[in-house]
């Protein structure tokens, strides 16, 4: 391992269903490494492979942190950073960031410059902007809860002036924002499938994860809820993919959850401060980026995640709800 400490924990793989192991899910370092362990509550971590570093937000500091792979050095990349949360990479490789604080999506030019891509829907100011996934097209789908406005611990206080949660489009062509699905307690972590033929929202306040078919144009159809979180295993935040289509879901004080395509909880990853978010990474997308609580973790694994950009768009006809 790269520099870091190793936290023990008595059992780090929980083995539900046999195809856990099959899979090869249980295969990887007996231990969490400690990157970094100095946040205040620590999301979004990103990375970013043209320069082998990590990126992720300590929110209530407002700032995001950097983490070098080929040294382990750490390192402030923006403070003050609008009170970040969810992070990822464009089709051209710039930073996309959800910045609750300042209540907009931004990206990251490649000379440093930030451009707003988003900071209201209709007149009316965004709530917070959590978490954001890029389709192949150039397509941004991004989820709006208040989490940010509720008190000023992870952004400034204040009410909604849109009055609901919603997840919304951003169009590449510059056609401006659209709302695409709505009807959610707490939108919070979104990925799209391999293929990019569905999107998967987890609610964390419902505590289930919801799934749309995604259509030509962008439109989103509702396909009902993929997988609710079993009582007293924490509530869902951020999730991703690996490439054998199962779904990971950070899941708070449950750790890390692996579900099968079918919606079977095949097992999970015990770690000991409650998970927000998750990423793979590394030079073979097989190292997990773990936010939990004050600390960045890694774990190699025996899984490979999904690239940042999974497929391509589907071929299903335009026609979906919104």
């Amino acid at each position: 391992m790269t520099g870091g400490t190793t936290t023990e924990r008595p059992q780090l793989y929980e083995i539900l269903d046999e195809r856990f192991r099959t899979g090869k899910c249980h295969v990887g370092d007996s231990t969490l490494e400690t990157l970094h362990a100095d946040c205040r509550w620590a999301e979004g971590p990103l990375y970013v492979p043209a320069g082998r570093y990590v990126v992720w937000s300590d929110i209530p500091n407002d700032r995001m942190l950097r983490w070098d792979e080929a040294t382990g050095a750490i390192g402030v990349f923006r403070s003050p950073a609008g009170h970040p949360n969810g992070n990822t990479l464009d089709c051209q490789g710039r930073l996309v960031t959800c910045e609750q604080g300042n209540r907009r999506v931004t990206r990251t030019e490649h000379d440093g410059s930030v451009t707003v891509l988003a900071d209201r829907f209709e007149g009316r100011r965004l709530n917070s902007p959590n978490d954001a996934a890029v389709r192949s097209d150039g397509t941004i789908y991004f989820s709006d809860p208040d989490f940010g406005i509720t008190t000023d611990y992870e952004g400034h206080a204040a009410q909604s002036e849109i009055g609901a949660c919603n997840v919304y489009r951003l169009d590449p062509d510059g056609g401006g924002i659209r709302l695409v699905a709505d009807g959610f307690r707490g939108p919070n972590g979104l990925v799209l499938s391999p293929d990019e033929s569905r999107l998967y929202v987890s609610d964390s306040r419902a505590n289930h994860i919801r799934v749309f078919d995604v259509y030509e144009d962008g439109s989103l159809a509702d396909a009902g809820v993929f997988v609710a979180c079993a009582p007293g295993l924490g509530n869902f935040d951020n999730i991703r993919f690996d490439t054998a289509g199962r779904l990971w879901a950070a899941a708070m004080d449950g750790g890390v959850h692996c579900y099968d395509p079918d919606g079977t909880l095949l097992g999970r990853l015990l770690v000991p401060t409650p998970v927000a978010n998750i990423r793979f990474g590394g030079p073979k997308r097989n190292r997990m980026f773990l936010a939990a609580d004050t600390t960045l973790y890694s774990l190699v694994m025996g899984v490979t995640g999904l690239p940042p950009l999974p497929g391509r768009h589907p071929v299903r006809p335009a026609g979906g709800v919104h």
